[in-house]
């Protein structure tokens, strides 16, 4: 801060020009939107035979705007389809109390 080099400034006007690009990104709603929060869960059991994990996840809505999603391979092998269900509802649950 008391003495920036030359990459201090690159690393600057590069951040500001993310910035600049970027401003027009957000998350817009309209007056008819309403405020229901709903989500969706999503799950593909043992998709890698290899491993035997599953993919799951969830989405959540604000009204028509997409405000949270997560999908990731479980950690754990699940033993059946309805368990994984559970889990990622759980995560999902979780995220959105």
């Amino acid at each position: 801060m008391h003495a920036p080099t030359k990459s201090h400034w690159v690393a600057i006007k590069r951040i500001l020009r993310y910035l600049k690009a970027t401003s027009f990104f957000g998350l817009y709603r309209t007056r008819a939107s309403s405020l229901s929060l709903h989500g969706v869960i999503n799950v593909d059991w043992v998709e890698s035979i290899d491993d035997r994990k599953s993919i799951g996840g969830y989405i959540v809505f604000l009204g028509t705007t997409l405000i949270l999603w997560k999908f990731r391979k479980q950690h754990t092998i699940a033993r059946f389809s309805i368990e994984v269900k559970y889990k990622a509802l759980s995560d999902g649950t979780v995220e959105v109390l």
